[in-house]
């Protein structure tokens, strides 16, 4: 019913379903949320194929007790590049 307006879908999608889907469905936009949280550097990993850090749920929207405790949205690592890229040379 929203074609031919761009549809964004959610929830549940893997690297490889995300892309098989946005190439089979034109107009559709394939979104990520907690994935997102999780890899600030997301579509790096998507486009390299590089594992995703797993999120952590309980970390969510919550606020640092005190200055210096934060723990979610700013402490998760970015991929190394240079190394994903000699390891998979």
């Amino acid at each position: 019913i929203w074609l031919p307006r761009p549809l964004i879908t959610a929830g549940g999608y893997t690297r490889k379903n995300a892309l098989k889907r946005a190439q089979e469905s034109e107009g559709e936009l394939i979104a990520f949320g907690r994935d997102f949280i999780a890899n600030p550097d997301l579509p790096l990993r998507i486009k390299h194929d590089i594992p995703l850090n797993p999120y952590d749920r309980s970390t969510f929207y919550t606020p640092a007790e005190k200055e210096g405790t934060e723990k979610g949205y700013i402490d998760y690592p970015f991929a190394d590049l240079e190394k994903t890229k000699a390891t998979t040379q």
